[in-house]
């Protein structure tokens, strides 16, 4: 075996066993609240969220799946909160793309902490983007009482989601919700706010104060299902307009009133017959290094996405840490803005670029973002990038104001982004390069993905020194013995917190995907992106 068979193959193992690890991973969280509380749904004649979802959606067809890893190893003190107790997908019902938000009733009876609104309104602004309808299977105890103070009463808490239902409504976007579980307080609102209600009769329950409340706030005896079951607000309120016996007939009507949704006007991205790449994908995992240190060729990995493997590149020559090139995926027409991490060579020596950022690349990637505005073509971005290259040298020749110029051109794009993380997305690059805070309409991590806003060794470095440096300041000598403490102990919490699922977990990303299926993910959101509306692009101010 040569030395380059050896190293594709160290890489694969790696890249293998992070996928395997991540699978794992994914496994625990889809048993929700666990067996027993499975069981218990299915003893009440209920359906699992994950059950409802596979029953209403196109058999066959892709099914991406939004926030996932929400939470994941948060609320520990409170028993753990899987995927934030709801399951968000982005899918087909009657090959009509839809979103769908299911409450996990195995989850803390459904009810929301923090993170479950911040999800609910992750799915809602995927909606509102892409103008796509939204389907709501509502099984919730409404918000959790313990953290009612982290959910209840900011601008982007539990209020929010009513907020985005009526914007929704006079937007034109479709929302039906179904009521097959709890319904209470708060959430009562949201499923009435919807354009059409279904209610599963014996399960499916809506009020503002449940029987217990109701009890204590007027003295009233009453049981749940005369208060607000099926029965009472088919016949009775006309709160809700559909009936149904139980949650498969519940489903299929759900399809039914998909089924017959009107067309609307698409955004218009170019699209042609997709062609598969020549460098398959199962190549990746070998292609991408198994130290994240090393160098490669990231054209190699692009490659192994875009049809035929064909890549018009912008400006070959010119800027070479980033890659700039039209392609196009799944048939679908992309410009695609790339961190390069090559060692090359020049005229005077080699030059080693490691995801860095320098102002001749800055300024190509803008200019070919403000091109692909103006023609009207997604951009997809690749993180592999440790921010802007620093120094004397780099701020003589104004590097800040190139990355500015970069930073503006992705904040005025008006065309959809989506930015896949594959390797380091460290500090300012991390927007230059498209980043959670720049509206890509989807955002992915590899399992090799680290987000932060430096790496564990350089924030080590650079804290430790300006503890030895405030030492000195008041004349004491600092301890090496100390030092080497503080740099491990930095370290090992950079590392911890640059993690996919610590970003995952607070919905930084939307998913954390195999690799593998990075053509898939991309080529779906584009189409999600095709229902939207794209406004005419207006660089601001972009200094030459």
């Amino acid at each position: 075996m040569t030395q380059s068979e050896l190293e594709q193959s160290q890489n694969e193992d790696a890249m293998l066993l992070a996928i395997r690890q991540m699978q794992q991973r994914f496994d625990k969280i889809v048993e929700g609240g666990g067996k027993t509380r499975i069981e218990k749904q299915h003893s009440d004649g209920k359906m699992t969220a994950r059950e409802r979802i596979d029953a209403l959606l196109d058999k066959g067809r892709p099914v991406l799946e939004i926030g996932a890893y929400a939470a994941y190893e948060m609320y520990d003190e409170h028993g753990g909160c899987p995927a934030a107790g709801v399951v968000v997908v982005v899918g087909y019902i009657e090959c009509r793309l839809v979103v769908v938000v299911a409450n996990d009733a195995t989850v803390k009876a459904g009810a929301w902490v923090p993170m479950t609104g911040k999800k609910n309104l992750r799915a809602q602004e995927i909606a509102m983007e892409n103008r796509l309808p939204v389907i709501y299977l509502v099984d919730s105890a409404g918000v959790y009482l313990p953290m009612q103070d982290e959910i209840f009463p900011d601008k982007e808490h539990f209020g929010r989601i009513f907020r985005n239902n009526a914007r929704m409504s006079s937007m034109g976007i479709p929302q039906i919700a179904a009521i097959m579980g709890s319904c209470v307080a708060g959430g009562a609102y949201l499923p009435i706010m919807s354009d059409e209600a279904l209610i599963v009769d014996g399960t499916g329950s809506i009020f503002l104060a449940g029987p217990y409340l109701v009890k204590a706030a007027i003295g009233e005896d009453t049981d749940q299902e005369t208060l607000g079951g099926a029965k009472t607000h088919s016949q009775i309120s006309g709160v809700t307009d559909y009936r149904m016996p139980d949650d498969i007939t519940c489903l299929k009507t759900i399809r039914s009133l998909v089924a017959k949704l009107g067309n609307r006007p698409r955004a218009g991205f170019d699209r042609v017959t997709a062609k598969n790449p020549l460098a398959d994908s199962k190549k990746i995992p070998s292609i991408f290094p198994a130290h994240p240190a090393k160098p490669y060729d990231m054209l190699e990995i692009l490659r192994c996405i875009t049809d035929d493997s064909e890549l018009l590149l912008y400006k070959e020559e010119y800027g070479k840490s980033i890659i700039c090139a039209y392609g196009r995926i799944d048939g679908w027409a992309v410009g695609i803005v790339a961190n390069q991490r090559l060692v090359m060579k020049n005229g005077v020596g080699e030059m080693q670029f490691g995801g860095v950022i320098y102002s001749d690349s800055a300024d190509k990637a803008a200019r070919f973002i403000m091109n692909c505005n103006q023609k009207k073509i997604p951009l997809v971005f690749f993180h592999d990038v440790t921010g802007f290259m620093v120094g004397k040298r780099s701020e003589h020749g104004g590097i800040i104001k190139d990355g500015a110029k970069m930073v503006n051109a992705v904040a005025n794009s008006t065309v959809p982004k989506f930015t896949v993380i594959v390797g380091n997305s460290f500090g300012a690059g991390n927007y230059a390069m498209c980043g959670k805070a720049y509206d890509p309409r989807l955002i992915v991590a590899w399992p090799t993905a680290r987000i932060a806003v430096m790496g564990g060794d350089q924030a080590a470095k650079v804290l430790t020194q300006i503890q030895v440096a405030a030492l000195k300041k008041n004349g004491q000598n600092s301890d090496i013995e100390a030092e080497q403490k503080l740099v491990t102990e930095i370290r090992e919490r950079y590392e911890r917190q640059t993690t996919p699922y610590y970003a995952a977990s607070r919905l930084w990303v939307d998913a954390i995907i195999d690799p593998r299926m990075t053509r898939e993910w991309i080529s779906i959101g584009i189409e999600m992106a095709d229902h939207g509306v794209v406004e005419n692009f207006n660089p601001g101010v972009l200094q030459t």
